[in-house]
């Protein structure tokens, strides 16, 4: 069962969470671009919470895009609510100075993990000077962390908890698996604390990727990502942002009898439940939910889990 909401410690390391808990559960964020959504998700944070959740990130745009946006919602979840935020850093576009400077602020505020990834460059940017930074690869941010870790300046005396991402389907960047599990195996051994991966529809190619890691050597937690389809329009988008994410043919064929927006949400949600059942009955170390800011969509999966607490109130304001 996921945490209650008197869980929360503040300055909790993701070690201590993972130590604490057999299945974790946890919410992705994005910060809203506009007043009317920020307004919208930070009164269902209160939702959120009594969901219980293990912890919480924060997307950040691509090249930093969203920085200061990032920035404002994660010390809104910091000092508002009890969750546990955990923000994501990438290293495209940024220089070592910005980002040690990034690791000082959140250490000072209470912040005791990050998701570190490479990022994305902006979609306008023109590939000169802005391609990779200082960093060359996900890797690169990973030592910058331990070796700010090494300073003793976090709170903490292990430092920062790290998050590092996992591609089930195979990121296609590295086509060769072998070439991409041997980078990722780099990342573990450089510090990083678990795993959590980019969605995927298909539970196989989970746990393929999860015996593979295993003949890798790698054993720390490894977090099942998954996105509920909520509507005909994000079908369309998903695999065009998901790193080419695919559909299993089942999952198309249920999605080409829908007629509307409606039940395109029952099919995506039905789906999510059915990824997320056979995930738990297999022994998923956790469950991460890219639900785009929508506590209803994360109650819905809950309750069709048979996992919402009775304290969670069924209505929503969303």
């Amino acid at each position: 069962m996921p945490n209650t909401p008197d869980r929360y410690r503040e300055h909790t390391h993701i070690a201590d969470v993972f130590a604490e808990r057999e299945t974790t559960f946890s919410f992705e964020f994005f910060p809203p671009r506009t007043d009317a959504a920020w307004k919208r998700l930070l009164s269902s944070m209160r939702e959120f919470e009594q969901l219980g959740p293990s912890f919480v990130s924060v997307t950040y745009g691509a090249g930093g895009t969203t920085r200061e946006n990032t920035h404002q919602l994660v010390l809104s979840i910091r000092n508002e609510t009890n969750l546990l935020p955990v923000p994501h850093l990438t290293s495209v576009c940024h220089s070592r100075e910005e980002v040690w400077a990034m690791l000082d602020d959140y250490a000072a505020r209470g912040i005791s993990n990050v998701m570190a990834l490479m990022g994305d460059p902006p979609r306008d940017d023109s590939g000169v000077g802005c391609a990779h930074g200082d960093f060359e690869h996900a890797i690169d941010l990973v030592h910058l962390i331990k070796e700010y870790n090494a300073t003793g300046a976090h709170s903490d005396p292990r430092g920062f908890g790290i998050g590092v991402a996992g591609f089930p389907e195979g990121h296609p960047a590295t086509p060769n698996r072998l070439e991409e599990m041997a980078h990722l195996k780099e990342k573990v051994d450089a510090g990083a604390d678990y795993i959590c991966t980019q969605l995927f529809f298909d539970n196989h190619d989970f746990y393929d990727f999860r015996e593979r890691c295993a003949v890798a050597g790698i054993d720390v937690p490894i977090v099942a990502g998954l996105m509920p389809v909520t509507s005909l329009r994000s079908y369309r988008r998903i695999p065009d942002f998901a790193l080419g994410s695919r559909y299993p043919a089942e999952l198309q064929r249920r999605m080409a009898a829908c007629t509307g927006d409606e039940d395109a949400a029952e099919v995506g949600i039905s789906w999510a439940v059915e990824q997320a059942a056979d995930l738990l009955g297999n022994g998923v170390r956790g469950l991460h939910l890219y639900i785009l800011n929508r506590v209803s969509v994360a109650k819905e999966i809950y309750r069709r889990l048979g996992l919402l607490p009775e304290y969670a109130d069924t209505q929503t304001g969303e």
